[in-house]
């Protein structure tokens, strides 16, 4: 089979597209055509290896000290069940899946072989109507956006500031928080403006241009989704009793958390999600009523990987972009405007 491997860390021309073994299924484990998977910033960075140094090491250890233990990456993804062991009991031949593979990753190749046990990934029928360009997209937009709106308890009427919200997860958070009936302001670049408000959204800052601590407004809920705001900023622009979300927090955030909760009216919560069954299921649910779909900005064959994960790491794409692993399926490079 085609797999694009992990050579070792470095900038994306480490990927290489080359042909290795089929993998063949325990009796607990599933067989996975993929058909798609999704190019994030976190594959950009475990290739690169660029983490806080606070991560980095017990990271390194994990992953590998001097060569990657992990050569393929990929962690959302879509496909087929091609073959199933004797133990499983989800899943049928023929099934069209979507969801999670964990740290096993492996998305980034034409089969892939994970367990049938939802603690260690999660996969879910995939919704007929939902393409498997964006089914391999909700494992990671969806579901972090579900979560941390979740923790806000974000309510109709609220007013909510959403940085990065042009992202994988910031056009799922958007779309939900739309759906919660909320007042939504984002953060990005000006470029992605017009697809911002078709989502929903009220108000659009270009980070390049404004700064949004210093016009006066306050929010019940400001989510970021970068991670580059300041707890003080954030304070500040709160109103009283708000919540500021981080979804990828440094070091300095999670000690001056502990000085908000105990000084403010206000509070400050950063998170790792929990990949549920339910959430995902519940996710289906949602695009298949029209409250969510899924934004692809590009498609790339795994021929272009280097290119692809070039673009991602610009951080000009507009919501997704996705490796087409199917190679008898023919795409088009730009899918969505």
């Amino acid at each position: 089979m085609k797999a694009i491997l992990l050579t070792k860390y470095g900038p994306p021309e480490v990927l290489q597209l080359q042909v290795i073994e089929k993998p063949i299924p325990k009796d607990n484990e599933v067989l996975i055509k993929i058909h798609a998977t999704n190019i994030t910033k976190g594959d950009c960075e475990l290739r690169s290896f660029t983490f806080p140094f606070w991560i980095w090491i017990p990271l390194r250890i994990v992953m590998g000290i001097f060569i990657p233990r992990k050569k393929i990456l990929g962690g959302y993804l879509s496909g087929e069940i091609e073959q199933v062991g004797k133990d499983v009991k989800r899943f049928n031949i023929g099934d069209q899946v979507y969801g999670i593979s964990g740290f096993t990753f492996g998305g980034y190749a034409e089969y892939l072989c994970l367990p049938d046990n939802p603690k260690a990934n999660v996969l879910v029928p995939k919704p007929p109507d939902m393409s498997w360009e964006e089914a391999a997209t909700v494992g990671l937009g969806g579901m972090e956006a579900l979560h941390f709106l979740r923790m806000a308890n974000l309510t109709n009427g609220q007013e909510i500031l959403i940085n990065g919200a042009g992202g994988s997860i910031g056009t799922y958070a958007v779309q939900l928080a739309r759906f919660y009936g909320a007042v939504i302001t984002c953060i990005d670049r000006k470029e992605k403006q017009d697809m911002l408000l078709s989502m929903g959204a009220k108000h659009v800052i270009d980070y390049l241009k404004e700064d949004f601590s210093k016009n006066g407004l306050k929010y019940d809920v400001i989510f970021d989704i970068v991670g580059n705001i300041s707890i003080g900023k954030a304070v500040k622009s709160l109103k009283s009793k708000g919540v500021f979300l981080i979804a990828n927090p440094k070091l300095s955030h999670i000690f001056q958390r502990l000085w908000v909760s105990k000084t403010k009216n206000k509070k400050v919560l950063l998170d790792f999600t929990k990949h549920k069954l339910d959430d995902m299921l519940y996710l289906s649910e949602l695009f298949e009523k029209g409250v969510i779909k899924p934004k692809i900005d590009k498609l790339y064959p795994m021929e272009r990987i280097v290119e692809a994960h070039h673009y991602v790491e610009s951080g000009r794409k507009e919501g997704d972009v996705v490796l087409s692993v199917d190679v008898n399926r023919v795409i088009e490079e730009k899918v969505q405007q």
